[in-house]
């Protein structure tokens, strides 16, 4: 497909969303939920059809090579599925904010004065890999009234068609354009900047992938961008702690699942606990052959004290199965994606926070501690767009936080921070409702 027809197909698409996003603002509460509960059916009675589009994608995934880490992201095995019909069905059975007015106040005027919720209109996505993530925009888009072009990554092409047809099947049967929600169809990367260039037809951008993607995006897009450029998350371990909840929380954190951007990548210590804790999660992850990246205080520890965790092991062979190395400078800003993990030990709360607000990526950070004063201080002072109190990272996630699901992550401080759902997809514009009031003066 060359430069011209792509210009002419993007063109057409945004047309076509811009008119579908009329016909979507209109539509009542009952329509929008219909149909997310006719999408839920369909992906539970396709499962097989969508696992064989899906299982083309990965073949091809594996054949050129993909790291693991992509090739996970790209399955969509029958538990996905399930997950985002649930959320489909989630959606439909949570209030619709379209249309709420909010803060209506009386003025000496006698006007009344609020703010209405309203759909953005057309929003653009740009996403690599995980294939779920087009039943999650398409969900959010619907039922937060607006229209979406989706561009999907070449990697998921298959599967990303599979599952925008099913989507289009359940807006014709509630009655809904069908144009709500389209699928650029082409693999050329043409159109990602024809679609990021398109103000008359395109209100917001959300891209959802590698960090190249999302600079490149960033740099080039003329609509307003919602984004996060890294996961960076840190679990800190305070000083006091309850040992176990830590060892377990910080366990889960990093080793539930390697790949998202919510898995911790750094964890802290207090040093008032270290001797403590970090033979015991240092067993926890050797037996797991996650790579410890630590400064000389939390390598000394684990060496010395890696014995101590686990029965019936001697502590040079814990030492030789365990796969330490020592941290550089980058390793406090790393997003790995996979079994490593940067630790260090620090003084306290104070260099807990002063080291999350300077490496981190402002994503999600986790205290474990039993202190109610450093809980509420680090709630207040680290500057990420999820914090947490004694749980892992691994809930920063619109479906976990019960959005019914997640369009993206935005780690900017404008309109949408942290997991965008339906209201991060919605305005606010003001309303006046008056009875013949003039303004005098």
């Amino acid at each position: 497909m060359n430069a011209i027809n792509v210009t002419e197909l993007m063109q057409a698409l945004g047309l076509q969303a811009r008119q579908a996003s009329r016909a979507m603002a209109r539509a009542g509460t009952a329509q929008r939920n219909q149909a997310l509960r006719a999408l839920a059916r369909l992906l539970r009675a396709q499962i097989e059809p969508l696992q064989a589009d899906n299982q083309r994608d990965l073949a091809r995934a594996r054949a050129a090579g993909l790291a693991e880490p992509m090739v996970d992201r790209l399955k969509l095995t029958p538990a996905v599925i399930e997950t985002v019909a649930q959320g489909c069905e989630q959606l439909a059975a949570m209030p619709d904010v379209i249309g709420d007015i909010v803060g209506l106040k009386q003025q000496p005027s006698g006007i009344r004065v609020g703010q209405m919720r309203v759909p953005i209109g057309v929003f653009g996505m740009i996403y690599e890999s995980r294939p779920n993530v087009t039943i999650e925009a398409a969900s959010l888009s619907i039922k937060s009234g607006n229209a979406c072009i989706l561009r999907g990554g070449s990697e998921a092409i298959d599967s990303n068609k599979a599952l925008a047809a099913l989507v289009q099947q359940a807006l014709v049967a509630a009655g809904l354009p069908p144009e709500a929600v389209q699928l650029v169809p082409t693999t050329d990367r043409a159109a990602v900047g024809q679609l990021i260039a398109m103000p008359e037809f395109v209100d917001v951008i959300i891209p959802r992938g590698g960090k190249g993607l999302i600079e490149r995006i960033s740099a080039e897009a003329k609509v307003p961008v919602i984004k996060h450029l890294d996961g960076n998350c840190h679990t800190y371990v305070d000083d006091p702690c309850d040992m176990d909840l830590a060892v377990k929380v910080a366990d889960n954190a990093k080793t539930q699942k390697y790949s998202p951007c919510n898995a911790t990548e750094s964890l802290l210590v207090a040093r008032g606990v270290a001797r403590d804790f970090l033979p015991r999660i240092g067993a926890v992850f050797a037996a797991k052959g996650v790579e410890m990246r630590g400064d000389a205080e939390a390598l000394e520890l684990l060496k010395q004290k890696s014995h101590s965790a686990l029965d019936g092991k001697t502590s040079s062979a814990i030492n030789s199965e365990a796969k330490l190395a020592l941290a550089t400078e980058q390793d406090w800003f790393e997003e790995y994606l996979a079994p490593i993990i940067a630790i260090k030990v620090v003084a306290g709360l104070d260099e807990a926070i002063v080291h999350i607000n300077r490496y981190g990526s402002h994503h999600t950070d986790a205290i474990l501690t039993t202190d109610h004063r450093h809980a509420q201080r680090f709630l207040r002072e680290v500057d990420s767009a999820s914090v947490m109190v004694n749980a892992s990272t691994r809930f920063a996630d619109g479906f976990e936080f019960g959005l019914g699901a997640e369009i993206g992550i935005s780690t900017d401080k404008f309109h949408a921070r942290g997991p965008v759902g339906i209201e991060g997809l919605t305005s606010l514009k003001w309303v006046v409702l008056g009875e013949g009031e003039v303004r005098g003066g």
